[in-house]
């Protein structure tokens, strides 16, 4: 089960950023029906090819989707091994034990 210590660490903020923008969960909205293409999530988003490229980057930086390159267009899905990555994360915090500490601090 991963922890959020060290390179998870890093992982788990990177994952973070990349889904802390509405318009990246609304292509990873897309994304859940499928592989999808520049031009469709441009149309579906009705926004610039620019704006929606940079926000794939992001996604793909955080290994959150893949691309395939088919002639001059490129087809983008999501990637069920970082969901999977992601799922077990957030059951890692979900396990959180619950007891208290005594402390000679506070």
């Amino acid at each position: 089960m991963p922890t959020l210590s060290g390179k998870n660490r890093a992982k788990t903020a990177e994952l973070c950023h990349a889904l802390a923008d509405e318009t990246r969960l609304e292509i990873l909205d897309q994304l859940k029906e499928g592989e999808r293409c520049v031009c469709e999530l441009t149309d579906a988003l009705q926004t610039g090819q620019s704006r929606l490229s940079f926000h794939l980057k992001v996604l793909k930086d955080a290994s959150l989707i893949l691309d395939r390159p088919e002639g001059r267009w490129i087809y983008y899905a999501i990637n069920s091994e970082a969901v999977e990555e992601l799922e077990e994360l957030v059951g890692s915090l979900k396990a959180t034990r619950r007891t208290v500490r005594p402390s000679s601090r506070c």
